[in-house]
């Protein structure tokens, strides 16, 4: 499984970005898909995860109502739209997926609110 994260940048607070991960390989029985981030000096966090069949969803605290996790399945893709960002949003984001007991990184891109 290979996965390209897109969509990161620079942005003002209360501004928006849409986070693209695109999915290929054997991608075949893949349970869940998230997004994950990591803050400088931080440890990586779980923001969000979807899951395959019911895409069942579930946010951490800090970004309920401000972020949407969903999948295209005819795309192979998974997105991430953050509204109403703040500074302490800013961090590497990066999209997991998990298939069989296994997880899938890809590269991480960068997403920075400024105050």
């Amino acid at each position: 499984v290979q996965l390209v994260e897109s969509g990161g940048g620079l942005v003002q607070t209360g501004g928006s970005l849409r986070l693209s991960c695109a999915a290929s390989g054997s991608i075949f029985s893949i349970n869940t898909m998230g997004w994950y981030r990591q803050a400088p000096g931080k440890q990586r966090e779980l923001v969000a995860f979807i899951t395959s069949g019911r895409s069942t969803t579930n946010y951490t605290d800090s970004v309920k109502g401000r972020f949407t996790i969903s999948r295209d399945y005819v795309k192979n893709t998974m997105y991430l739209q953050m509204n109403s960002l703040k500074p302490e949003d800013t961090a590497v984001y990066y999209c997991n997926a998990v298939k069989l007991g296994y997880n899938y990184w890809g590269q991480g891109t960068q997403v920075t609110v400024s105050s």
